[in-house]
């Protein structure tokens, strides 16, 4: 453990369209993380089949855990009290670790339909929510919400957050900027959370912002939460929770294309194959947008790729570019 930052947990953030089971499989197997979250499931106007359940966490076949161990939280995403009770309780039977309620996704066709950052305009709306999936979810089973500092200022902050705890989660993860904000980097607040924490008794996790370990550092001490939550930053260096944790270098180059190689080889859920068949080269794509703030070579290999769109295609690529690779780690002084 890194002694020198007075951390207890790390968690792993849900990434729409990008995160999904076979990533959090390739990220739990090289970084130590408490704990998961799924992309959202969307919640709108029924109880959801089990099929949705498991094509967006297909760690319940696994007891709700990676093959690394790692426990795996379903999300939930919608603006039905009842509606998400009902679900969460199907995910809770299907074998999910727990349940997370997404009060801050900040993209237009989420906010468009009355979900994710949307619920921040409401706070009674939250509560009704987190108390409703709460009361739906037995006790042992923990239920968490993620929000944001509020939608266009931060002047609801702790009505927000107060909301969620009065609600009955166990916990809150809160990312330091409005869903006006956006992911602007200049509009980090961490020391926001921090003013949260100090009026929750409830743990309080810290979002945003984390690309580094220097980041990690600065969020600790600006938020005093002893918990974080990895998003973009770990899609930009895949170790960085061992990073954080334990001084780790950053992972060579090399080892990441290999890391990008097992994406494109994995096999996807018959149903999701046949709606998606340019699944793999979509995401690997989106994946190269994160790594390419880390990595240089990065930008090449996404040139190389861009008109790619098949499987088979993709596989043949990156195979043939780890070909003329060599071992590249010339970040580690940067990035300690």
């Amino acid at each position: 453990m890194n002694h020198n930052l007075p951390i207890k947990r790390i968690l792993l953030a849900p990434m729409e369209g990008v995160l999904d089971g076979v990533v959090r499989q390739l990220l739990t197997s090289i970084n130590e993380v408490e704990y998961c979250v799924t992309e959202f499931v969307r919640v709108t106007q029924q109880r959801l089949p089990h099929k949705t359940f498991y094509r967006l966490c297909p760690e319940l076949y696994y007891q709700g855990k990676t093959a690394s161990g790692t426990p795996v939280r379903v999300q939930l995403l919608g603006q039905h009290p009842q509606l998400m009770a009902e679900n969460a309780s199907t995910a809770i039977a299907l074998g999910s670790y727990g349940i997370d309620i997404n009060a801050g996704c900040p993209a237009k066709t989420v906010v468009g339909s009355e979900g994710g950052a949307y619920l921040l305009k409401d706070p009674e709306l939250i509560y009704q929510i987190t108390k409703q999936v709460r009361s739906a979810v037995p006790a042992d089973k923990p239920v968490s919400v993620k929000i944001r500092l509020g939608w266009q200022d931060k002047s609801q902050c702790i009505e927000i957050a107060d909301a969620v705890a009065q609600g009955g989660a166990d916990e809150i993860t809160v990312h330091g900027r409005t869903k006006e904000d956006g992911y602007n980097a200049d509009k980090i607040d961490w020391q926001t959370i921090g003013l949260i924490k100090q009026n929750l008794t409830i743990p309080v996790i810290a979002n945003g912002e984390i690309f580094s370990v220097l980041a990690a550092k600065q969020c600790i001490a600006q938020s005093h939460c002893q918990a974080i939550m990895l998003g973009r930053g770990i899609l930009a260096i895949p170790n960085l929770a061992n990073m954080i944790r334990y001084n780790h270098p950053p992972l060579s180059w090399n080892n990441t294309v290999d890391l990008l190689l097992t994406y494109a080889q994995s096999q996807l859920d018959h149903e999701l194959a046949k709606s998606k068949p340019f699944y793999h080269s979509a995401r690997i794509k989106q994946w190269l947008t994160y790594l390419k703030a880390t990595y240089p070579d990065a930008m090449y290999l996404l040139q190389q790729i861009r008109t790619l769109k098949t499987q088979s295609e993709m596989i043949n690529a990156l195979q043939a570019y780890k070909s003329t690779v060599t071992d590249k780690n010339a970040l580690t002084e940067y990035y300690k």
